[in-house]
């Protein structure tokens, strides 16, 4: 982008200013803030460039401007600089996840503490169960073709399914079929077993035996209901709503609405899933309308090197981002390693 860097400086003070004070910045503030030895007409000449370029625009009730959705871009690629938390932030953090808790109370965990640290609503998914990786299963005979169905995903989590099979199978027979996944697929995701089950009859039909055909039954229902979407969890609205300008009030409505909306959302969410480290969504960048006034950082969190969720926070896009960015990126990490500890 065609910014040179004295203008490039003009609008990095401009935008940290209006992120604390939250008032468009005038020329004059400018030439009292700015160590740039060039006069009050100098400043507005530069600042009528950036307006024509769309990285800031005039406000109807002021002379003074605001950073756009452009601006706001440009400086959070170009212009930010984050700092590395410090130790004992980082361990104000990691004292809220215990590794002996399961699943859902660490990441529970992780979108209170994260709306406490930012003041920010903050929103995490919970790991799809089809995503995270089976330790141990067991087929238990019920009445009739019903068949419970255990399953370990490492030392906190267990998941009981009844699933109705095709025909009645006997005990022996649901031993065998437990022992035959235990023994070929622990480590692996739900999908991931059931998709190679079902390849493996269509490969070898002549060979397969009935074993085999018994596992591939079973799996394949036991192992289908985990195909579902993530479910979302959601912190610290209300520190949305503890602010004096209506600006603000209207965007904690608008974060309520669209989150009223799950499914559009996780959507974004799982968009977050397939990409590397924090992503940032600036305004209509996040494809909703209703979050035009808002920005979202996030970040993935893994469980044995799988990504398996997302967190991150909604909050105006006038918020501290060089605060913020880090905050997401260490809780992500450190909920990831919290997830991992049974090893």
């Amino acid at each position: 982008m065609n910014v040179n860097p004295r203008a490039q400086q003009l609008l990095k003070i401009l935008i940290e200013r209006y992120i604390v004070d939250g008032q468009p910045v005038g020329s004059k503030t400018l030439a009292d803030v700015a160590d740039l030895s060039v006069s009050s007409a100098t400043i507005r000449n530069i600042l009528s460039e950036l307006e024509d370029q769309g990285y800031i625009q005039s406000p109807h009730t002021s002379a003074g401007r605001i950073p756009t959705e452009r601006g706001y871009r440009f400086f959070v690629d170009s212009l930010l600089t984050i700092q590395p938390l410090a130790e004992q932030q980082i361990f104000n953090i990691q004292r809220n996840f215990d590794p002996d808790k399961p699943t859902q109370m660490l990441v529970e965990a992780a979108s209170e503490m994260l709306s406490q640290v930012t003041q920010l609503a903050a929103i995490v998914t919970l790991p799809v169960v089809s995503q995270t990786v089976l330790r141990q299963v067991e087929f238990l005979p019920l009445s009739d073709t019903r068949v419970l169905v255990i399953l370990v995903f490492n030392e906190k989590e267990v998941e009981n399914r009844i699933i109705h099979a095709d025909r009645t199978y006997s005990t022996s027979e649901l031993r065998e079929a437990a022992n035959y996944i235990n023994q070929n697929y622990l480590g692996q995701g739900l999908n991931a077993i059931r998709k190679d089950l079902l390849d493996s009859v269509k490969k070898e039909q002549q060979i397969f035996d009935l074993k085999l055909r018994t596992v591939r039954d079973l799996a394949g229902k036991a192992f289908e209901a985990g195909e579902q979407s993530p479910e979302l969890l959601l912190s610290g609205y209300t520190h949305l709503l503890n602010s004096e300008d209506s600006e603000s009030i209207e965007q904690a409505k608008a974060v309520l609405e669209t989150l009223q909306h799950k499914k559009d959302m996780l959507h974004l969410l799982e968009r977050c899933i397939g990409a590397q480290g924090v992503q940032l969504f600036i305004g209509q960048e996040s494809g909703h309308q209703m979050l035009g006034d808002c920005s979202i950082i996030t970040a993935p969190y893994e469980l044995d090197t799988d990504t398996v969720g997302v967190l991150g926070i909604i909050g105006p896009t006038r918020m501290a981002y060089e605060k913020v960015i880090p905050v997401v990126d260490i809780t992500a990490k450190i909920l990831g390693s919290a997830l991992n500890s049974y090893d």
